[in-house]
């Protein structure tokens, strides 16, 4: 149980940070490159007047943010690929994109 709770910290740490932002249900930037294979932050505020749910089939993750708040999620590592992102209550219109980019050798 000790090694279980000291071993979280470092799995939840990233030292990436990516800052978005949804108004009028759309993403902003809608598109962003990470390293492949590094844990990092997406944190998102949100300038909609109503409820949007952050989602990620790819990712794993989905998180609900209420107008005017801020939330943080983390993700990766990722394999070199592109992975997507929605919110499900405005699936086609609010979307994007997030590119895994291996190092150049």
């Amino acid at each position: 149980m000790t090694l279980a709770l000291l071993a979280f910290p470092l799995a939840a740490h990233a030292d990436r940070l990516v800052t978005l932002n949804i108004q009028n249900h759309t993403f902003t930037p809608s598109s962003f490159e990470v390293p492949a294979g590094e844990r990092f932050r997406i944190q998102l505020t949100s300038h909609d007047e109503s409820v949007d749910e952050f989602e990620s089939y790819d990712m794993k993750f989905e998180k609900i943010i209420v107008p005017g708040n801020t939330i943080t999620v983390f993700a990766g590592p990722l394999h070199p690929g592109t992975y997507t992102f929605f919110d499900d209550y405005h699936p086609d219109q609010a979307k994007g994109t997030v590119t895994a980019v291996a190092p150049k050798e």
